[in-house]
């Protein structure tokens, strides 16, 4: 019996062995190929790419099954890759051209196309750059991009490194909704060289990356072009608060208000910084409203005074820059011991020297109507004795 036992586990074993092994053979033998022809194609917007592939090949097994393509994607030397799950044949996106581009894309057939575990194939791989001409030193130094206000940008930059007398610059900018790039009208010169351009009249770029490429000229040697992605959004600068206030709530407290910038920028996309000065006490606050209650350190405090700027918060978008400060407002001691101080003691002198002026008058006014008056009756004394 024991015998007959151990030959149905064996035969057990040996089912459930074969068993797996053809479920692992006939996984094994789904296989899929990777994308056909794919590369990185350059459509002319200074860095806005499009990585594009074909279907692969022997996909006659999966025609009522949805694939899907892995891609990723990176600059050189970059240390992560950007990864996208997608089932079109094409991705779009901006890509630094100051550096090369490699990417790698596989299929992808997902788990109800096997009926048992996801099948990828093997990697598809493709480059891009662009042949570098000139010097890196040549390239324009200190590149800055502000967008004023919201309201229109302004870019300036310095020459390169040792580049002939003769060399200029040029900027030429794309986003989403040019139809081709377009070169800056209007510059600002320096000596008859292009240092920077202004941008008046920038139409639905907001929350759109923003292209620019500056090249150079030089009939001396070759210039190296630049190229730049800048989110508008987040390089806006506002205009500083003005219009501030303070007003004593009580003994202890004062409200500090301004009025928000001037221009374009909804009230919920701002943020204020204080800089609040109490006598040689300096602090900083933070607050999203146009007014802010603070409580004084000091009874005793003789002077407080405060600046405020404005930058756009973390709501409307990733970054921004500081406006300049505002005119600084103050409030020194007590209103009416300020009024006694500066107006009622003033006041005070000038009466008292007002009166004594007067009393002196009149009082020489009385010695001389007196002097006057003895003189009159002498004379009346000598008229009744003659008579």
């Amino acid at each position: 019996m024991a015998f007959i036992h151990l030959d149905i586990k064996c035969l057990y074993t040996v089912l459930i062995c074969t068993s797996f092994n053809c479920i692992l053979s006939s996984t094994n033998e789904i296989k899929v190929n990777p994308p056909q022809d794919f590369e990185i194609v350059d459509p002319g917007y200074l860095g806005y790419m499009s990585l594009q592939w074909k279907p692969p090949l022997s996909l006659d097994n999966f025609k009522n099954c949805t694939v899907e393509y892995g891609l990723k994607y990176r600059n050189f030397e970059s240390e992560s890759w950007k990864t996208i799950i997608t089932k079109k044949l094409y991705y779009k996106d901006g890509l630094d051209l100051n550096k090369g581009i490699e990417a790698k894309i596989h299929t992808i057939l997902p788990q109800q196309c096997t009926n048992g575990p996801e099948i990828q194939s093997s990697w598809s791989e493709a480059t891009y750059w662009i042949p570098p001409k000139g010097n890196v030193e040549t390239k324009v130094q200190d590149m800055d991009c502000v967008y004023y206000n919201w309201q229109y940008l302004f870019c300036s930059w310095k020459p390169g490194v040792d580049v002939p007398v003769d060399t200029n610059y040029y900027l030429f900018y794309w986003y989403e909704g040019l139809d081709e790039t377009t070169q800056c009208a209007e510059y600002m010169k320096t000596n008859e060289k292009h240092i920077g351009c202004r941008f008046p009249d920038l139409k639905s770029a907001d929350y759109k990356d923003f292209y620019i490429c500056v090249n150079g000229s030089s009939e001396s040697m070759a210039i190296r072009s630049s190229y730049f992605i800048f989110h508008l959004q987040n390089i806006v600068k506002p205009l500083s608060p003005d219009y501030l206030s303070l007003t004593k709530k009580n003994a202890n407290e004062i409200i500090l208000q301004w009025s928000m910038p001037r221009g374009p920028i909804p009230a919920r996309c701002l943020i204020y910084e204080i800089l609040l000065t109490e006598d040689d006490t300096t602090s900083v606050s933070t607050t999203a409203e146009t007014e802010l209650c603070i409580t004084r350190m000091s009874n005793e405090s003789h002077q407080l005074c405060f600046l405020v700027r404005s930058k756009v918060n973390i709501y409307c978008s990733d970054d921004g820059i500081w406006s300049e400060w505002s005119e600084e407002q103050c409030w020194r001691g007590d209103i009416w011991k300020e009024t006694f101080i500066y107006f009622m003691l003033p006041f005070g002198f000038v009466s008292l020297f007002v009166l004594s002026i007067t009393v002196l008058l009149l009082y020489k006014q009385r010695a001389l109507l007196k002097m006057i008056f003895n003189a009159t009756a002498q004379d009346f004394t000598q008229q009744e004795t003659i008579c």
